[in-house]
Parts: C-alpha cells; sequence; structure tokens
C-alpha cells in the first residue's frame, strides 16, 4: 500500500512554469555571458581581452573537472535537493551582480582576483543547479517514461532558449530605457530573478518520487546510458565547432560583423520555437526516427553555408533559422533518452548527469583545439587580411566539418541497439 501511494504521489509532474523559469534563470548565466562579458571587461574594466580570455579559459578547467564531483553532491545530498538549489540561485545571482553590477573599481587596486571570484561563484552555482535540475529529472517529470521525459523537456528546453534570447538582448535594452551601458542593470535584474526563482520554485524540490540506490559507474553500461553519452559526445562536436568558429565565419568570411548578435538571437529562437513540435513528434513517432530525421534536415540546412559569399545575410539568415529549428530536436530528445535510461535502472541521476555535463564540455574543449590549431597553420588572422587559403580552412571547419560529423552522427544512431530509444 505505502509504494502504491508512492507510486501515485510520483505520477504528479512538476508544475510547468516552475520548471520554464528554472530553467530559464540558469541559461542567463550560459551562452550570454560568453557574449556580454569580453565587451564588459575590456569597456568598464580596462582589461585585455587576452587576459579575459586566460581567466575564462581557467575557470573553463574548473568548471570542466568539477562536474562529476557536483552530480556526487546531488545524488549523496538528495534529501536536501531544495537546499541544494538554493545555493546554485545564490551563488549564481550574487556572481552575476558581482561581475556587472558591483565591478571591481580599477582605481582601488588589482580588479582580477576580484573578477575571478564572482566568475568561480557564477560557474559553481551554474553547474550545480542544472545538473540537479537535470538528475531530477524522473521526479519532476513524474515518471521515468520517455513520454513523460519529452514533456518535462519541451518546457525546461524551452525556458533555457528563453532564457538565453531574453539575457543576450537584455544590455542594450537596458541601456536604451536606463541609459549607461546596461551591463550594472543587467547584473541586478539577473540577481533579482535568481530571488525571485527562489522564492517561487521551491515546490519543484519537494516532488515525490520512489526509492533509487546510489548510482555506479557500471550502471552506464548496464542501463545502456554510456552509449548515449557517446552518442551525445559525437552529436556536440558539430555545434561546438559553430559555435567556436561563429564570430569568425560571419565577421571575416561573410563580412558582416554587425549582424552577428541578430544572427544568434534568430538561431535560438527558431530551436526555442521547435522544442514543443519536436517533443510531439518523439511521442509520436518515436525517438530514433525523428532523431535521426532532424539530424538529417540540419545537414541539409546547413550544407549550403559553405558556397555564400561575402554579404548574404538574408541567406544566412535563413540557414540560421532553419539549423536552429533542427537543433531542438538534439536538445529535447538526448538527454529525455538518457533519463528514460537512468530511470528503467532505479539510479540516482545526479552523478550520471555530472559526467553527461562533462561529456558536453568536452565536446567544447576538442571542437576548440582541432579547429583553432587548423585556422593557425593556414595562416588566418581573426580581422585581418587572410588570403583565400586562410578563408577556405575557416569555411572547412564551420561549415563543412560539422556536416560530415553530423552524417556520422546518424549512421551511429542507425546502428545502436533500438531498446536504447524505447521507453
Amino acid at each position: 500500500m505505502i509504494r502504491t501511494e508512492a507510486s501515485a504521489a510520483a505520477a504528479q509532474p512538476a508544475r510547468p512554469a516552475q520548471v520554464g523559469l528554472f530553467a530559464l534563470t540558469f541559461a542567463c548565466a550560459g551562452l550570454p555571458l560568453y557574449i556580454h562579458l569580453p565587451a564588459f571587461a575590456a569597456a568598464e574594466l580596462g582589461l585585455p581581452l587576452a587576459t579575459v580570455g586566460t581567466i575564462l579559459i581557467a575557470i573553463r578547467i574548473l568548471d570542466f573537472l568539477q562536474d562529476p564531483a557536483l552530480g556526487w553532491v546531488t545524488d549523496r545530498w538528495h534529501r536536501r535537493r531544495g537546499a541544494l538549489a538554493a545555493l546554485a540561485l545564490l551563488l549564481l545571482g550574487g556572481g552575476i551582480a558581482g561581475v556587472f553590477a558591483l565591478p571591481p573599481d580599477p582605481a582601488a587596486g588589482p580588479v582580477v582576483p576580484r573578477l575571478v571570484l564572482a566568475l568561480v561563484m557564477v560557474f559553481t552555482g551554474y553547474s550545480l543547479g542544472s545538473i540537479l535540475f537535470y538528475g531530477e529529472s524522473a521526479r519532476l517529470a513524474g515518471s521515468g517514461s520517455a513520454a513523460a521525459q519529452y514533456r518535462l523537456a519541451a518546457w525546461r528546453e524551452g525556458g533555457a532558449l528563453a532564457g538565453v534570447i531574453l539575457a543576450a538582448a537584455a544590455p542594450a535594452l537596458l541601456a536604451a530605457v536606463a541609459g549607461g551601458s546596461g551591463y550594472a542593470a543587467f547584473g541586478w535584474t539577473v540577481a533579482a530573478l535568481a530571488a525571485v526563482t527562489l522564492a517561487t520554485t521551491g515546490a519543484l524540490w519537494r516532488q515525490p518520487g520512489l526509492p533509487e540506490r546510489r548510482f555506479r559507474i557500471g550502471d552506464l553500461a548496464g542501463s545502456g546510458a554510456g552509449w548515449l553519452v557517446g552518442l551525445a559526445l559525437v552529436n556536440t562536436l558539430p555545434v561546438a565547432l559553430t559555435s567556436t568558429l561563429f564570430l569568425f565565419f560571419v565577421e571575416d568570411r561573410l563580412r558582416l560583423p554587425g549582424l552577428a548578435g541578430p544572427f544568434l538571437i534568430l538561431f535560438f529562437l527558431a530551436a526555442g520555437l521547435s522544442v514543443p513540435g519536436w517533443s510531439a513528434l518523439a511521442r509520436r513517432f518515436g525517438a530514433r526516427r525523428v532523431l535521426a530525421g532532424a539530424m538529417l534536415m540540419s545537414v541539409l540546412a546547413f550544407a549550403g553555408t559553405a558556397l555564400l559569399p561575402p554579404g548574404a545575410a538574408l541567406p544566412f539568415a535563413l540557414i540560421c533559422l532553419a539549423s536552429g529549428a533542427t537543433v531542438g530536436a538534439d536538445m529535447v530528445i538526448l538527454p529525455a533518452l538518457f533519463a528514460t535510461r537512468l530511470a528503467a535502472a532505479g539510479v540516482q541521476a545526479g552523478t550520471a548527469f555530472g559526467i553527461w555535463s562533462f561529456a558536453g564540455k568536452l565536446a567544447l574543449a576538442l571542437a576548440a583545439a582541432i579547429a583553432l590549431p587548423m585556422l593557425d597553420r593556414a595562416g588566418f588572422v581573426p580581422g585581418g587580411a587572410n588570403d583565400p587559403g586562410a578563408l577556405r580552412a575557416l569555411t572547412f571547419g564551420y561549415a563543412i566539418l560539422p556536416c560530415l560529423l553530423k552524417a556520422a552522427t546518424v549512421a551511429l544512431i542507425l546502428t545502436l541497439p533500438r531498446r536504447l530509444f524505447a521507453g
């Protein structure tokens, strides 16, 4: 009787609005941080871009290494998940305020130590909150079934993409309203958003669920989730390559530097709007068929990028819309499948999602390790007078290699056991 009652209670999913708000808040400290920090640090703190890059690389290494440990923390103290979520929000909100709203004064001494401390707070809070959020997927969805995971993912990924778009545009919008650079207002706004999220999403962490045993590394193989980690790593490489080289391609190959921001917004807007549709398609037609189809569509949508001439703003905008729409399928289906396999094995998912996060960041590191030395050998100089050979290397790394890798990912999907895509 007790187990039946627990099962009935566990069948109630979390409120979608709370899921979306939590995802939106944490997305503000993801990609938007990389967009805003270089310009802010140069204009407001007087730091050279090389210094900012070194800081970000050093903190990224810390962030890269701490993910599995943070996953273990969320499993070890899973009964205190509400306190861990609160800690993540406090670190994120306080860190963003420390970076943008309360920056160190260059006239008062070295600014780098305080900036580093604030960024460590942001990255640690972001990673802790994200791993906890994804690790609780079965509990938040009310079930470990694939259909329930797709419904949860639609709200979660839709909220995250809305957060990326809003945060990317926020400083410019706030500057137009309040004057100044907009960065201080942005810092306070994100801090206030974190406080609101803390006050209104506590019910997420009181969701009941059936008992789960502690995760062991062998569970990745036993549940089939390890195959999905490998698939996610291979699938993230194309996106990581295009992310690494995006600004170079827009500014040096297309010669459209003023449109880089709008192109990014178009991409993420298309991804966000597509998320509910991919969720519905996966529930109806199955994950394997829909995921493979979406990836083939992404190759077709992106393949023409290599042929674009300089100044081709409209064609590239259409490519951003089409390719963004296909990325929505990856965002919904892959983490949902991973959570489904872990739920079927009856194990806690925090450590596993720490490994999942580690794999995604490993893909970003590999992309940089592949693409940047390749461009350097070709003689490519950002913003410089590049010869045709250097621009061909940029085109290959940004437009051709990602399509080849995506096609390889489709082949991998078709060869993996069908049971991995069931649920």
